[in-house]
């Protein structure tokens, strides 16, 4: 609940702020008629590429339903992380949907447009482990998606920016932390057998269960979360009133159930909830 007020307290101020002229980017879209989405092309079921090559998922059906709510058509670009992450967009891309944690670091370079769903991070083992509980994870190889809050947690290095959320805790001292350039090339490298490249992989919870439904030879550890964090929709800096116009549809979708139904579809339950 602080979580929402603190958001909507940020809405408010911004909305309050804004003057009679649009911002660039608002004024760009509304004069396109068209909204630049930056997402990913290989995290499923987040945003990937289907058998025809076409780009589907979770982030990108909320994009086209902001679009939707905006009157204006929307098209997809995916550069790598760093990039979508990075900021300094130049007009490139008018938003950027792809589950991005609000990290402090991540706040100075880009804007946080508001909170569209949660995310449990899990500890994901091949089904053969003998791994009972964290703590049996110490000295291990451990398997993260590069420049993720992954690999800032298994660093020790995680600052969530958010209100509300209890401290992180770091259970686990790694022997080794392998780094991938992709979501499922950790997952990949599990596959292959317990302990014969990794002895286990942090990923989104979401991202895990996809894996498995898809056949890959994985659990995940019960009853032990790593962490929880809030996805965040996101902008390039200084133009508030975008901003605020696109954080007051978000909370729209969440107030008349659609984030709820398409977390449901995607996820198999309401990820949206606060």
């Amino acid at each position: 609940m602080k979580l929402i007020a603190h958001l909507a307290l940020g809405a408010a101020m911004l909305v309050s702020v804004a003057t009679a002229h649009a911002g660039p980017t608002l004024d760009r879209v509304m004069e396109k008629k068209a909204m630049v989405v930056a997402t990913n092309s290989g995290w499923p079921p987040q945003s990937y590429l289907d058998d025809n090559n076409e780009l589907t998922g979770f982030d990108v059906d909320v994009s086209r339903e902001i679009a939707k709510r905006l009157g204006v058509e929307v098209s997809f670009e995916t550069p790598d992380w760093a990039t979508l992450t990075g900021g300094r967009w130049q007009g490139r891309y008018d938003l950027g949907v792809g589950s991005v944690t609000p990290t402090k670091a991540r706040a100075k370079v880009i804007d946080f447009v508001g909170i569209y769903y949660y995310s449990p991070y899990v500890y994901v083992l091949h089904k053969d482990s003998k791994t009972k509980s964290v703590g049996d994870l110490n000295g291990k190889v451990i398997g993260v998606e590069t420049a993720t809050t992954s690999e800032d947690f298994i660093r020790r290095q995680l600052e969530i920016d958010a209100p509300g959320l209890p401290p992180i805790e770091y259970k686990i001292e790694p022997g080794e932390i392998r780094t991938f350039a992709d979501s499922m090339l950790p997952f990949d490298d599990l596959r292959l057998g317990d302990g014969v490249r990794l002895d286990a992989v942090i990923a989104p919870e979401q991202t895990a269960a996809n894996a498995i439904k898809n056949g890959y030879p994985l659990r995940v550890l019960e009853g032990e979360y790593a962490f929880r964090e809030p996805l965040v929709v996101i902008a390039e800096k200084g133009d508030p009133e975008w901003t605020a116009k696109v954080g007051g549809i978000i909370e729209e979708m969440k107030k008349d159930g659609t984030l709820a139904a398409l977390t449901k579809k995607w996820y198999g339950k309401d990820y949206s909830a606060d």
